[in-house]
């Protein structure tokens, strides 16, 4: 594979990023039965199956012989691959780019059996299909002329990447501001409960902080609001035994 120049690995990573976003844009319009264009970048491809494309390309070449073998480690890689994508993208722009949680057979939200087993079969017609035909196909083509393709589609695939970063940046920066601005809320809302429902509370001081004492491990949906009423009796409890 990387005896080629790079001018032919780096097409053939564009290719299979386009056959990627391909196969994303297929399954989610099927899934939210409307059109969706998937994908980090605003250009018609998806970089982690180049990437997972070379991988697999770099490590199962030599086991062609074997499908089995193919099938399996092209499952690990794949999984791995989507695994830490979805981890580093969390972490540098603060939020999921995909979640699989509302599956049973999910890992943490980021991968999912279904998708492995099917990436597995990706890694086999990556091996035996598409590779070979790639291949017969740059073969027809003149070198130069794939260094000249290659460097317009490199050129414009890194201005989709600078601004497709930018953008992503700029969200996650809204999305801390948020954050901050709902914790700020947050903390407001004992004061805003004491302001504006005083009296409903107080109708329910005793036999809440009687529930309260009995039950301190109690826990709802909304534990945050619980626990500032929780906080908001404690305090008038203790004004009341003082006055």
């Amino acid at each position: 594979m990387f005896e080629n120049p790079i001018s032919i690995i780096f097409l053939v990573f564009i290719v299979f990023s386009f056959l990627g976003y391909v196969a994303e844009v297929i399954l989610c319009t099927y899934e939210q039965k409307k059109f969706v264009n998937r994908g980090f970048l605003f250009g018609p491809y998806c970089p982690i199956y180049g990437v997972g494309a070379l991988m697999i390309l770099w490590t199962l070449l030599r086991y062609k012989e074997d499908p089995i073998i193919v099938f399996i480690v092209g499952v690990l890689i794949t999984a791995s691959i989507e695994y830490y994508t979805s981890y580093v993208l969390e972490k540098i722009f603060h939020n999921k780019w995909w979640d699989y949680s509302d599956r049973r057979d999910n890992i943490n939200g980021r991968i999912c059996v279904g998708n492995c087993i099917a990436f597995g079969v990706g890694a086999c017609a990556t091996i035996y299909v598409i590779y070979p035909i790639l291949l017969y196909i740059f073969s027809k083509i003149n070198i130069n002329t794939i260094n000249y393709i290659a460097i317009v589609i490199a050129i414009l695939f890194i201005i989709d990447l600078i601004w497709s970063i930018t953008i992503a940046y700029n969200l996650r920066n809204r999305l801390i501001i948020a954050e901050e601005l709902k914790a700020e809320k947050l903390k407001m809302l004992p004061i805003f409960i004491e302001k504006k429902f005083r009296e409903q509370l107080q109708k329910i001081h005793r036999p809440t902080s009687r529930l309260l004492k009995a039950f301190p491990d109690l826990k709802i949906p909304f534990n945050e609001e619980l626990e500032m009423i929780r906080k908001w009796v404690i305090k008038n409890t203790n004004k009341n035994k003082k006055n």
